[in-house]
């Protein structure tokens, strides 16, 4: 059996790649795949306005807030957000906790004055700052909820009447939280809610009347409000993944259900990683993600048996990305317990053959 630790792109739902798979052969009883079916079609334009709903009815969303399905991934908001809210006479506040952290600043600067309020560079992003102040004045603040590659993780909304922007693409409907509290939330959707090649923006209306003038059509969120993520032609195929994605966490019992079950997983890896002494845990045991184990060998010679056993015992995206190197252990939405249980009993086995 293979068990799927990838970071991203990364595990789905059996029934969902199932479902999609069918679709791809036929779409709904049209004798044609979801791959050729025209977006302006009646049965597309359901699919995107159900996956809208779905979005609103797991975040529940207030009226203010407008769900966008569009394309680039969340590397593209990197350079859209600040394009469309920071000028030359402002200046944006950003939290640099992590590699993705650090890319969307160098973006930001390109189009205006950017204050980073608080670092963990240091310490190669071993941690989360807490204590940092928001400027009043700032047009927004920009923060990652979740590092795939450093695996820390912030779980609380920061206390600001500032405008918030977060990049969720990590941890995005993986626990409970006022999704309402915050400006625009973006997420890359192929971790939790779908496929590669699209990206989930939920931005507040009031916030996206402020948008800078004279914007590239493609890059002004207003524009894709007004025509409901079909600007140009969206990737029909992502979004109807979504749909079926968000299907399935709606019947895991939404967010809050599904949080239940990312807790038990976290809890019984990081639990068992420091009950063996042949592994060290970098992160500060406060700010560990629940979606991104990372974790080293005490002894690196054990690195590449380690490895070796994971590829035998079907153990698959187990090391750790390449600017950090060690392991590190996936558990998004789609990840079964089962297989954090099939990973922990492994590591004893292993540890207790080299302690």
């Amino acid at each position: 059996m293979i068990h799927n630790f990838n970071a991203g792109p990364s595990i789905l739902p059996r029934e969902v790649m199932e479902e999609a798979s069918r679709a791809v052969l036929d779409f709904n009883g049209t004798g044609l795949s979801i791959l050729e079916y025209g977006h302006r079609t009646p049965l597309f334009e359901a699919v995107m306005a159900e996956a809208i709903q779905l979005i609103k009815e797991l975040m529940q969303l207030d009226e203010n807030k407008e769900v966008l399905f569009l394309h680039g991934g969340a590397s593209t908001q990197f350079f859209q957000i600040p394009m469309n809210f920071l000028s030359q006479d402002r200046t944006a506040a950003y939290l640099d906790c992590g590699i993705w952290g650090s890319k969307a600043i160098i973006e930001a600067k390109k189009f205006g004055a950017v204050q980073v309020v608080a670092s963990s560079r240091d310490t190669n992003y071993s941690y989360i700052p807490h204590a940092f102040e928001i400027p009043k004045d700032a047009c927004y603040f920009h923060y990652t909820t979740n590092n795939t590659v450093e695996g820390t993780q912030l779980r609380t909304i920061p206390d600001t009447s500032v405008p918030l922007i977060a990049d969720m693409s990590s941890d995005v409907l993986s626990h409970a939280m006022d999704f309402n509290r915050f400006a625009l939330i973006y997420a890359g959707a192929q971790k939790n809610i779908g496929a590669a090649g699209v990206n989930l923006v939920v931005i507040d209306k009031t916030f996206a009347a402020t948008a800078n003038a004279h914007l590239p059509t493609m890059m002004d969120y207003r524009q894709h409000i007004k025509n409901g993520s079909m600007l140009n032609t969206p990737p029909v195929f992502a979004v109807y993944v979504c749909l079926l994605t968000l299907r399935w966490l709606k019947a895991q019992g939404g967010v809050a259900g599904i949080q239940r079950i990312n807790e038990q997983k976290a809890k019984l890896l990081y639990e068992t990683l420091e009950a063996l002494p042949v592994f060290h845990l970098p992160v500060h045991e406060t700010d560990r993600s629940r979606m991104n184990a990372v974790f080293t060998m005490q002894d690196e010679r054990l690195e590449k048996l380690f490895l070796d056993r994971c590829t035998t015992e079907g153990m698959v995206g187990v090391k750790g990305h390449r600017s950090v190197g060690g392991f590190r252990v996936s558990m998004y939405n789609a990840l079964p317990l089962s297989s954090v249980q099939a990973f922990t009993d492994m590591a004893r086995d292993f540890a207790n053959q080299y302690a």
